[in-house]
């Protein structure tokens, strides 16, 4: 496949292929666009599906090939065949490495000597590590709520931190306004390169899996992953891999619901952030138009869930041998509470070892 070009998803409106394009004039997501079709790569890992990205390797901690475990408990409880893709084992505890893979690899291909990224924790610690692998000085903007042993792990890696009073958009505003003046030359965070990179997350569930599964359940914060998801397998299906694509669904905190009321309503307004998950608590998230598209065309829809239901899935996840940070409960939490019959992969997007609750 070749990136051709960006597309937004809110006006249509295209663009050339450019490594520094991260929005659309009118502010809405882009997504990028290919030509041809693309093939699965030798090996394991997540560079294995380089031919779906839209760069080549260039920087890499041994991401992907994570956990793959059938339930032994829930699923036979729900009558459900049910399955963990357990992301905790990426390098830096979470799923973003898979994005930050490919976001520090066009960094280094387009020569840039720094990055700028906005973040609530997990985002940060990911590119910040991929970029004190590639010796480029990454420059990180966190909320004020952020907790600390996340903003240790950001830390850890040699990053520059700022504190920023108010939530995630305030941070994002803060990174995006630094780059434009030139205090760090590549922004990093939920933008298309990221997407691309966490597409691995869906081929390595069609290969874990043998195929398609029937639902795959996952987190969203910011709706990027869940974007991705669908993404990857729509393009396993153009490639001629598969027939189909399975149905989504997407959980949000109830403390934090944007995404999942623009579902509902049809209608987006942002929220002011009441969860303890700190991973989804995005209060105007960028790719909610994505997410909503993503999850309405493959058929699915999006589930809210309570701090305490999700605080009783981590105690679940556990009994599976399992340690999961609060986000990443959400979707034992929501399949709890759903009638689905079938096939299921719940996407556990972080390890416990992050937990701040």
């Amino acid at each position: 496949m070749k990136a051709d070009g960006y597309r937004c998803v809110h006006c249509s409106a295209t663009y050339p292929f450019d490594l520094f394009r991260r929005r659309c004039d009118c502010g809405g997501s882009l997504e990028i666009v290919y030509s041809g079709t693309g093939s699965i790569g030798p090996g394991t890992g997540h560079w294995r599906y380089s031919g779906f990205y839209p760069v080549r390797k260039r920087v890499s901690l041994g991401e992907g090939s994570t956990p793959f475990l059938e339930s032994v408990k829930i699923g036979p409880e729900l009558g459900l065949e049910l399955f963990f893709k357990f992301e905790g084992t990426n390098p830096t505890g979470s799923f973003k490495d898979r994005g930050s893979a490919v976001e520090i690899s066009a960094a280094i291909e387009a020569g840039a000597s720094s990055v700028a990224c906005a973040t609530t924790g997990n985002m940060g610690a990911s590119v910040s590590a991929y970029c004190a692998r590639a010796g480029i000085r990454a420059v990180v903007y966190f909320p004020e709520r952020t907790p600390e042993s996340k903003v240790n792990q950001i830390k850890s890696y040699g990053a520059r931190t700022v504190k920023v009073p108010g939530g995630y958009r305030d941070a994002v505003r803060l990174a995006e306004r630094a780059v434009l003046r030139e205090r760090a030359e590549f922004l990093a965070g939920d933008y298309p390169l990221r997407s691309e990179g966490e597409k691995s997350v869906a081929f390595e569930i069609f290969e874990n899996f043998g195929g398609v599964p029937d639902f795959v359940i996952c987190p969203v914060g910011n709706g990027t992953l869940i974007s991705s998801i669908f993404k990857a397998f729509s393009e396993l299906k153009a490639s001629g891999l598969t027939d189909r694509v399975p149905r989504l669904i997407g959980v949000q905190a109830r403390g934090c619901n944007p995404i999942a009321r623009a579902f509902r309503t049809g209608v987006f307004s942002p929220v002011r952030p009441r969860t303890e998950a700190d991973a989804i608590a995005c209060g105007a998230p960028g790719d909610w138009k994505r997410a909503v598209d993503s999850v309405r065309s493959s058929g699915g829809f999006f589930v809210e869930v309570s701090d305490r239901e999700m605080k009783r899935a981590v105690k679940v996840l556990g009994s599976e041998g399992i340690y999961a940070e609060l986000s990443a409960a959400a979707p034992v939490a929501a399949v709890e509470k759903l009638e689905i019959r079938g096939s299921a992969v719940l996407v556990i997007t972080g390890t416990g070892l992050k937990r701040s609750v």
